[in-house]
């Protein structure tokens, strides 16, 4: 079996590009731990409105089965750039503060770099979170997480290794968590334009239940922590504005990378009390909105009819918002899934994925279709005419057939591949799914809060799981003992692609 997976997997497959349309502008959405049932048109119990996104499904395709590459977040954005999981670069965890080198390596192409190279032009805007490098006074780099390492950076020179290198022609954002990392303070390209002045001062802020998480880390004057993503959305509008009016005949593809809905829960003052669901209902909305606006300005410009919108999560739910919305306002951000963030229960990893272009990819339609965040960097590079180097992307399966509701379409992916911060892994293939670990592989259920929703899955002390997702959905029947033969022949796929170094076929 192995034998024939490799073969499979090295042996090159054709896909010219489409020829029958121009190419899509490509205005890409990620939320930050936004669950799957988070938002009204995944989840019929969902207690913050969110009509914009459930539009945008109505008039596009929802996917039921998508999943981000990890259960956090730096892990996640270097796969979506790249379309390579993040455990074959053998890093752990996340980057705070001025925490770095780029994960991504230099000579590596990108979802940005691949369309530049096809003609696009390339922004991101917002939350960067795959590292960058820092230098201190002597021109040391700094390569450290937490407030000390913030204090040594000298902010009169250039960042490296942030977007500018790796892809995009622009990039306004933040180098980590925008409300919650050590640094506080906007990067234009590769500068910090108004440097940190100060510690935050939190006696001003919201406090409640899902404020917990903003670190006393050093903020500049001009930094305002209820306003993050007001701040992108104005960003990606004057992107756009700019774009259409000086360089309409020029594709784009623009990487907004929201706060929302990540904790500390700030929504702006003027989204405060807008919902019946507390502080996180309000920040939900707010997403929505910001959502919205985006949509609202490609109609405004005349650019939606040719642009394809991509909104998706970066992982699933926080703990603290999880249990907090079940017990103060009945919402689960993960329904119907068993797990949140830093799990590799569905929860952890099962995320909203909608996408739209207007006539060709149909609308009101739902696809089961398996998919991980990492393909789309061979489905754009397929629907823009893009060239795709062999060795690059290897884990990225294009997906462009599904997405434009073609027939016969599915079963592009012969299994799925999970993992989470530590780089503990897991496969799916179809029906059957196997963690190559004990437990949720990210939180602790045997003490604080979450011991409340622990479950017994009958054999506690196996060293592995297998669950049956068609039969038990929410994951509660390990069984592992029960069909070996089925655990045995995941695993050998498992350790058979971490050998190989791919999943994808060659492109």
């Amino acid at each position: 079996m192995s034998f024939l997976l490799v073969a499979g997997l090295l042996a090159p497959v054709a896909t010219p590009a489409r020829q029958d349309a121009s190419p899509p502008n490509v205005l890409l959405v990620l939320a930050d731990d936004l669950g799957y049932g988070d938002l009204g048109c995944y989840n019929d119990q969902a207690k913050a409105p969110t009509p914009r996104l459930d539009a945008l499904a109505a008039e596009g395709m929802r996917f039921t089965d998508a999943h981000s590459p990890s259960t956090v977040c730096t892990p996640t954005r270097y796969s979506v750039l790249t379309g390579r999981m993040a455990f074959r670069t053998g890093y752990r965890g996340v980057f705070t503060g001025a925490g770095g080198p780029c994960l991504i390596e230099e000579e590596r192409p990108t979802l940005a770099s691949v369309l530049r190279d096809a003609g696009y032009r390339t922004a991101c805007v917002g939350k960067w979170h795959v590292g960058m490098t820092f230098f201190d006074e002597e021109g040391v780099p700094i390569h450290r997480d937490g407030k000390e390492a913030v204090q040594r950076v000298d902010f009169s020179r250039p960042i490296a290794g942030g977007p500018l290198e790796r892809g995009f022609d622009s990039f306004f954002g933040t180098a980590c968590c925008p409300t919650t990392d050590w640094l506080y303070a906007w990067i234009d390209g590769d500068r910090v334009p108004v440097p940190p002045t100060g510690v935050v001062d939190k006696s001003p802020l919201p406090d409640h239940p899902y404020s917990r998480d903003c670190r006393p880390g050093r903020i500049a004057p001009d930094y305002d922590l209820e306003r993050v993503d007001l701040e992108f959305l104005a960003r990606s509008q004057a992107f756009l504005r700019e774009h259409a009016a000086e360089r309409p005949e020029q594709p784009f593809f623009l990487f907004h990378s929201m706060q929302a809905v990540h904790l500390p829960s700030f929504a702006a003052p003027e989204y405060q009390g807008r919902t019946q669901a507390g502080p996180h209902g309000d920040f939900l909305f707010e997403m929505d909105a910001v959502v919205g606006a985006l949509l609202d300005t490609l109609e405004e410009l005349d650019l939606a009819k040719d642009t394809l919108v991509v909104f998706t999560s970066d992982n699933g739910p926080e703990v603290a918002s999880v249990v907090h919305m079940r017990q103060d306002h009945d919402h689960d951000g993960a329904r119907p899934w068993r797990g949140i963030k830093r799990d590799q229960w569905e929860g952890g990893h099962r995320v909203p994925l909608i996408a739209r272009w207007p006539e060709r990819v149909p609308a009101g339609a739902v696809s089961p279709e398996p998919l991980c965040l990492t393909d789309l960097l061979a489905t754009c590079a397929r629907l823009a005419g893009a060239s795709l180097p062999s060795a690059a992307a290897e884990d990225s399966f294009d997906m462009s057939a599904v997405l434009l509701g073609e027939p016969e379409a599915g079963g592009v992916r012969p299994f799925l591949l999970h993992q989470t911060w530590t780089n503990r892994l897991a496969l799916r293939e179809g029906r059957w799914k196997y963690l190559d670990h004990a437990g949720s592989g990210g939180n602790r259920y045997d003490r604080g809060p979450l011991q409340a929703f622990a479950l017994d899955d009958g054999v506690p002390d196996a060293k592995a799981q297998l669950f049956d997702l068609d039969a038990d959905p929410g994951e509660t029947q390990n069984l592992v003992l029960e069909r070996p033969e089925i655990a045995a022949r995941l695993k050998g796929m498992l350790d058979a692609t971490v050998a190989i170094g791919r999943s994808a076929p060659a492109h």
